[in-house]
């Protein structure tokens, strides 16, 4: 499983809302094997707390892939949160 432990995410949403940081949680992919089909469950097996975090991108790997500035940006703000806080 690539789950992190609700305390943990806990965590990163208290430093997102305490930093003003907009955001929003989705579950993707086969929920039930965990990763989102990234790596995220490699690093999980070693007892990592792990999620996947990103833009918003509508039609991915496509030719022509959308994404919102506003999103970028607050991706942006969340990572840098994150590096400060972690």
């Amino acid at each position: 499983s690539s789950d992190a432990s609700a305390e943990y995410l806990g965590e990163l949403r208290r430093m997102m809302d305490e930093n003003g940081v907009r955001y929003q949680l989705a579950e993707l992919g086969r929920v039930d094997l965990g990763g989102g089909g990234t790596i995220a469950y490699i690093m999980a097996r070693y007892g990592m707390n792990v999620i996947d975090n990103g833009v918003a991108v509508m039609s991915m790997h496509a030719p022509w892939e959308v994404t919102s500035k506003a999103d970028i940006y607050e991706m942006k703000k969340g990572y840098d949160v994150f590096l400060r806080n972690a």
